[in-house]
């Protein structure tokens, strides 16, 4: 049966507000938005009236489902300790659809999470993208794998460097080993050509397999990337084999913002709330994703939940307002710029006929009022949260 969500404060994101407009969905899909919607005769009606109706939320760079919830070591599958390179590791075999933050962060209105590997490796493994209502992953799946993580700085540095002097020791050895794999990725595809070309049986390397992607620009390298001597390393990295890339963390993005802007590539700012834990951090500021925007560049706000949890996206959005970000683009930053850079934007991040009805009534402005919170939460045209 189609809905029909009436009368709310409607947020596309991709076009102009609508102070009193409707949403019609159906099959899952959203079929129309406006001010004044023709519904069919058989319909449910949602009263949305002094509601704020938006797309559902999108977080672009989170360990959710993965590092569980009230647990140490048995739920934290975030990093394989083992060996700083690890390409064909793969989120979605580490992800718990159970866990406890993953509903929390629905009830919050986070609808789709890219979710993957920590920063321990230089390379450690592959993001998917979920939608975060579902009883199995595979089900979840909105696109995978959506990037393959990289890290730069410190984290690599440290659980290798600082434990039996075993490389990356240096910020020289952990840009030295992307680059072998790259190099390696980049021969192992003239191998598999060069066989097929010839007949041959076809090589086979699974830590290869998985950099495929990566070399013929399918995914980005999603880079760990907090300084911004480590930012212009992944940068000049990225140009040198020439693939897609996106900076997560960036939070020294400002003092290099010309640049960045010149680079054009995505930056996924966060998480901003909370100390200053490490030396890497010392230019922490939620004033960052505001001077990105205002500098041209794509801006999304991430939790990197668990660091802090998913459930308090909307919040870190409201806190980059507050900070100085135009307040449309710290929405855009939390829905359709994810939904962009993970290529999802066709499905999600917005509300547009044709897309996924993920969709959330909010009771109060989330970017605005600290005690304001979904009504409703939307999945794929179903109801999977009210309060």
């Amino acid at each position: 049966m189609a809905i029909l969500i009436k009368g709310g404060y409607v947020k596309p994101v991709s076009g102009p507000d609508i102070p009193k407009g409707d949403v019609l969905v159906d099959h899952g899909k959203i079929v129309a938005v406006g001010a004044k919607v023709k519904a069919p005769s058989k319909c449910r009606t949602i009263d949305a009236q002094g509601l704020i109706v938006t797309p559902g939320l999108v977080e672009a760079h989170c360990h959710v489902g993965i590092h569980g919830e009230a647990s140490r070591w048995e739920g934290n599958d975030i990093n394989e300790f083992s060996n700083p390179v690890t390409p064909h590791l793969r989120a979605i075999d580490g992800f718990r659809p159970d866990d406890e933050g993953v509903a929390h962060a629905l009830a919050a209105g986070v609808t789709t999470a890219l979710v993957g590997p920590g920063s321990a490796n230089v390379i450690g493994g592959t993001f998917a993208a979920v939608k975060l209502h579902g009883a199995d992953v595979d089900s979840m799946v909105l696109r995978n794998p959506v990037a393959m993580k990289v890290a730069f700085g410190e984290n690599p540095k440290g659980c290798y460097g600082q434990s039996g002097h075993k490389a990356p020791v240096t910020r020289m050895a952990v840009a030295g080993l992307l680059r072998e794999t790259l190099f390696k990725a980049r021969k192992y595809k003239a191998d598999i050509a060069e066989a097929e070309k010839e007949g041959k049986p076809r090589p086979f390397d699974i830590q290869m397999e998985a950099m495929l992607p990566v070399i013929d620009g399918e995914i980005p390298l999603k880079a760990h990337a907090h300084r911004a001597d480590d930012i212009l390393t992944a940068l000049r990295i990225a140009d040198e084999f020439g693939v897609k890339i996106t900076l997560d963390h960036c939070t020294d993005g400002a003092l290099i913002v010309d640049r960045l802007a010149k680079e054009g590539r995505p930056c996924l700012v966060g998480p901003s709330f909370g100390s200053k834990t490490k030396q890497e951090l010392a230019h922490k500021s939620f004033e960052t994703a505001g001077i990105l925007d205002k500098a041209g560049v794509d801006v999304c706000i991430i939790t990197d939940a668990p660091v802090i949890p998913l459930e308090y996206l909307p919040l870190c959005a409201g806190l980059a307002v507050k900070a100085g970000m135009k307040e449309e683009s710290a929405w855009r930053a939390i829905t359709l710029n994810p939904a962009r850079v993970a290529g999802i934007a066709d499905r999600v991040g917005s509300l547009e006929p044709g897309k996924d009805a993920d969709i959330v009534l909010f009771e109060g402005d989330p970017l605005r009022e600290i005690a304001a919170r979904p009504r409703l939460v939307m999945v794929d045209g179903r109801v999977v949260f009210t309060s």
